[in-house]
């Protein structure tokens, strides 16, 4: 199947090497290409599948069961919680493409493809580590040569991040490839010695990424090199290794930077480990005091940034968060816990059948073949892990290739559906036209958000920066982008308070946050204006010092500012919606 394998390359390797984007987002590209991509894999491999679809097991029915739930949660959240409809518009399709992407791995699976899916995926992942491992090494040891269009700029001195900016996102890119390349050599796709050396290459970059989750990940793979005996020899040493030779380079690292040399920007990630710690405890603090006075509702689903933002919390970290990063508080905040339970206890019953699929798998073929349910299971364990940590699936680019792991190993060989699939029995036509309209869902996507970008990035020929903004707020999806332009682009007059309905749903920083309470301000409502200014002052960082300036400042008519005064009264951000 060398078309699945070519469609994988362009599935998963294109979006994380994508470094050019156009403001706002900064991941559009990469997105949109995951989403067309995914769609052309899904729908070429639904090509060679028997009609039936349905899961049949009780842990993909589990998976199924709880996405299902998500997606009702987010287009709930227009009804309930006010959420704009362009957001819930966004979470609710993404997670409808990944359950199509579920679908189609659970379907490959019982119809006997499971391994050419896998091996298709496998080098796609491998593809994209290899490129990826050349841009982090160019960041690293060359980053005269990042132009940011080809190659990003690291925002991180002397670190590995990436095309995708980030460095854990690196990390976790480069910890599936490294899975990928052991079961390829395992597979005899990859000779064993080629698989070896790829392999160290990406723990090399993953140890140039600085990344904790990377580190974290080396002995994800050392407990599967100790636990799993049908890998050869040469797979185990080297998953084994890993977090050994993480070590050495550790060390070897430090002995350098004390004979004088020039460090790298590891060292400098390892002394702000305790602050980037305090934070991330002072953020699930304060999820759980928000837990704790919404328990049976939640705050909505993707509501976290609002209701934190606008929750009295003095003890908030100075960043603007806009996830738990934590995915079962996420769900527990956003959802509530009764619905929250459900959906982790659906979850946690598939990732069980998962392994139990995995344990069982290769027992009855003997060295016929190589488990693949074993390494898809790593790598779904791999990526829940890391979200316990921050928030990868709200990616394509992570969601879309974890989907295919899961649903690669929550369902067994079925022998009516390889029966039906030698008899050439019709392919299944529900998921491809559900491929077909991801394809063009995310080419349509692309589209929508030009109308955003010109703002931002106006092209030739472009029209007055107002008539932008207009055309910018009829966008389906990214509309509350231009509506952040209205709200922000002038402080006299302020804005009219109908240029905050959506920009605020997306996320709260400091410029946004001052625009609003100077409109409030200006429309006579001063209590929610000194509520949103109180907010603000408790992120405690240089964003808005100016606007706090004037609070000690003598004032001719001896009245002060709003912003210098607390709020009489208590409000909560269910009184902004």
């Amino acid at each position: 199947m060398s078309g699945l394998t070519a469609l994988a390359i362009l599935a998963i390797a294109i979006p994380p090497l994508i470094a050019f984007n156009i403001a706002p987002s900064a991941t559009i590209f990469n997105q949109v290409a995951a989403l067309v991509g995914w769609g052309g894999f899904v729908l070429l491999l639904a090509l060679a599948l028997p009609t039936r679809l349905g899961p049949r097991s009780g842990a993909a029915r589990c998976v199924v069961a709880a996405l299902a739930i998500l997606v009702l949660a987010a287009l709930g959240a227009s009804f309930g919680a006010a959420v704009p409809w362009s957001l819930s518009l966004s979470s609710g399709g993404m997670i409808l493409a990944a359950i199509l992407v579920v679908l189609a791995g659970a379907a490959a699976e019982r119809a006997g493809l499971g391994d050419a899916a896998f091996r298709a995926f496998c080098i796609g992942l491998v593809a994209a580590g290899v490129g990826s491992s050349v841009v982090g090494v160019i960041q690293v040891f060359a980053p005269w040569l990042a132009d940011g269009g080809w190659i990003a700029v690291s925002a991180f001195e002397g670190r590995a991040t990436g095309n995708l900016r980030q460095p854990n996102h690196l990390s976790s890119l480069l910890m599936w490839a490294t899975i990928a390349v052991v079961w390829l050599g395992e597979a005899r796709v990859l000779r064993r010695a080629t698989a070896a050396g790829l392999g160290l290459l990406f723990v090399f970059v993953v140890f140039l990424s600085a990344s904790r989750t990377g580190m974290l990940g080396t002995l994800v793979l050392a407990l599967w090199g100790l636990m799993d005996r049908r890998l050869s020899r040469v797979g185990r040493v080297l998953l084994l290794a890993a977090p050994l030779a993480y070590a050495v380079m550790w060390g070897g690292e430090l002995l350098w930077a004390a004979a004088g040399h020039a460090g790298f920007g590891g060292a400098a990630r390892a002394s702000e480990g305790g602050e980037l710690s305090s934070s991330r405890f002072a953020i699930w603090s304060n999820t759980l005091a928000l837990i704790a006075a919404h328990p049976l509702w939640g705050v909505g689903f993707g509501e976290f940034n609002f209701a934190w933002t606008l929750t009295p919390f003095p003890d908030r970290p100075a960043a603007y968060f806009d996830h738990t990063h934590n995915l079962p508080l996420n769900f527990v905040v956003e959802l509530g816990v009764p619905l929250a339970i459900v959906v982790l206890t659906l979850l946690l019953r598939g990732l069980f059948g998962a392994l139990e699929n995995g344990v069982a798998d290769g027992r009855d073929e003997g060295e016929a073949r190589v488990p693949m349910q074993r390494a898809a299971f790593v790598m779904v364990l791999m990526i829940a892990l890391h979200s316990l940590l921050e928030y990868p699936l709200w990616y394509a680019y992570f969601l879309l290739p974890a989907s295919l792991a899961f649903g690669l190993c929550i369902e067994r060989p079925d022998a009516r559906d390889i029966l039906a699939r030698n008899h050439g029995e019709q392919p299944t036509r529900p998921l491809v036209l559900a491929a077909m309209a991801l394809m063009l869902a995310g080419s349509l996507t692309l589209l929508d958000y030009m109308r955003v970008a010109a703002i931002f990035t106006p092209p030739a020929n472009a029209g007055p920066l107002q008539q932008r903004i207009e055309a910018g707020r009829h966008s389906v999806l990214f509309g509350h982008h231009a509506d952040y332009a209205a709200a922000t682009g002038s402080e006299d007059p302020p804005a009219p308070l109908s240029a905050f309905v959506r920009a605020p749903h997306y996320l709260l920083d400091a410029r946004l946050m001052t625009a609003w309470a100077r409109s409030y301000a200006a429309a006579g409502d001063v209590e929610r204006a000194r509520h949103v200014a109180a907010r603000l002052k408790e992120f405690r960082n240089a964003d808005p010092e100016a606007f706090f300036a004037v609070c000690d400042e003598p004032s001719a008519t001896g009245a002060r500012p709003f912003q210098c005064d607390p709020p009489a009264g208590r409000l909560d951000f269910r009184d902004f919606r």
